[in-house]
């Protein structure tokens, strides 16, 4: 059933395009502003670097760290414009990152050509982990029948737990990550899930899936601690460091690159593009796209 305005009382943010619809955590002011709009203020003022030499002291850390090394850095890429971009600015600042792909059986073909574009044009080398799909499968079955919210977080936990135990084998002190404040903060908590549960993703498949999961990747608090703590690894949300506009982002990988765009954030996957576009505004009401251009 899709809900209608008149159903819920409709309001919508008079700054951006957040409403109340699906997301019982929002709030206006007087003005009629959501709660979104200072918590985004907020994050920028301390997680985005407007300084030189921040930039240049985390890179600098990072190519220390790397001296007689394959790789100083290590990076997910989905053929998407956030890992796209990354790439792209690893190698403008002279990182030499391993570049990884979770390939979990649901690449458009753009997202492949996009991938190989970024690998062969920037001369960097591509590990690619392809995971089981009879166990992938299972997994993804298993959310859907639980009817749970963040079906993506089953990809998202796999990514992350490949590229701690990677950087590990390869002696690799830092991961570059796509993520960042200025394209993708504003998010309702009520939409997505902690992407480091594993307990999580066991306790559901263990209830709803049929098979066992003996390669799927799995990344523990304890295991975590240990990669963070013992090993010393850290992730650098790389983008925060530079001035990061999308529209600018897209002529750049597109000429440089030859990048082609796949309709949507996300999109490069097509289960992602079946989620976002029909499951999650379908059966939850949730329309990921108005987050996505009131953060823009």
């Amino acid at each position: 059933m899709i809900l209608t305005k008149d159903d819920i009382g409709y309001r919508q943010c008079t700054l951006s395009v957040m409403d109340n619809i699906a997301d019982p955590q929002i709030r206006f002011d007087e003005k009629g502003i959501c709660n979104y709009f200072e918590m985004y203020q907020k994050a920028e003022e301390k997680y985005v670097s407007k300084n030189e030499a921040a930039l240049t002291e985390v890179v600098s850390r990072i190519k220390e760290a790397g001296i007689n090394k394959d790789y100083d850095c290590i990076t997910g890429v989905s053929g998407g414009v956030d890992s796209t971009y990354l790439c792209i600015q690893a190698k403008r600042l002279g990182l030499r990152p391993l570049v990884v792909h979770f390939d979990n059986g649901w690449n458009s073909e753009l997202a492949v050509k996009n991938i190989e574009n970024i690998v062969s044009k920037l001369g960097f080398d591509l590990y690619t982990l392809v995971v089981d799909w009879n166990e992938f499968k299972d997994v993804q079955l298993a959310y859907l029948k639980a009817s749970v919210v963040d079906i993506e977080a089953i990809t998202d936990h796999a990514i992350i737990a490949t590229l701690y135990r990677l950087a590990k084998e390869k002696n690799i002190r830092f991961i570059l990550s796509g993520t960042n404040i200025v394209t993708e903060f504003v998010l309702p908590s009520f939409w997505i899930w902690n992407k480091y549960d594993s307990t999580n993703i066991k306790s559901i498949h263990k209830k709803f899936g049929t098979t066992k999961l003996k390669s799927f990747p799995l990344l523990s608090m304890k295991q975590r601690h240990y990669y963070q703590q013992v090993k010393k690894i850290e992730s650098i949300p790389l983008l925060n460091y530079l001035p990061y506009n999308k529209k600018d982002a897209k002529e750049l990988i597109t000429q440089e690159l030859g990048w082609r765009d796949y309709g949507g954030k996300h999109y490069e996957s097509v289960f992602t593009r079946f989620y976002q576009g029909y499951i999650l505004p379908r059966k939850f009401h949730i329309d990921k796209r108005k987050a996505h251009l009131s953060v823009l």
